[in-house]
């Protein structure tokens, strides 16, 4: 839904959650919480960790989260918070838009090819090639069929 200030600037489009670096806290709090030091940026081993209007989140453009808790553990304010206690570090999952090359009559699995938990499968139809389909169970939204799709059809949200 676009607000009213967004309308009158001539945004139509609702204005996305950032996508903040693994365990980080729910948006509000996290805000709070987060000082803008950059401290979880260089020590992300695949530097997918950006600083955008003075706070960290995530470009899946970049490459893929490995969870290796680098940035947690980086994080002195407990913006990004990984306990001992092992938990999930975000729900985002991949999702493919309508701009898939397969959905347009063209043969590719590129992002299948980059699942390392075969989330993304390709079951074969009559008349065209096979779509992906994503597995929301085994999705760990890493992000690692992001980069190479030659579309930019696959999001992570």
């Amino acid at each position: 839904m676009v607000n009213r200030r967004q309308f009158l600037r001539g945004n139509f489009k609702a204005a996305r959650e950032p996508q903040r670096p693994p365990w980080a806290l729910a948006e509000p709090l996290f805000v709070n919480a987060c000082t803008r030091c950059g401290d979880c940026v260089p020590v992300c081993p695949t530097r997918i960790i950006v600083i955008v209007r003075g706070f960290p989140e995530v470009d899946f453009k970049r490459g893929e989260c490995t969870f290796c808790g680098a940035c947690a553990a980086a994080c002195k304010d407990q913006a990004l918070l990984n306990s001992d206690i092992q938990i999930w570090p975000w729900a985002i999952k991949a999702q493919v838009a309508n701009t898939c090359l397969p959905q347009r009559g063209a043969e590719c699995r590129i992002c299948g090819d980059h699942c390392a938990v075969a989330a993304i499968r390709f079951s074969p139809r009559l008349g065209g090639p096979p779509l992906p389909e994503i597995d929301s169970a085994a999705c760990t939204g890493c992000g690692a069929c992001v980069a190479p799709c030659p579309a930019n059809a696959i999001s992570i949200t």
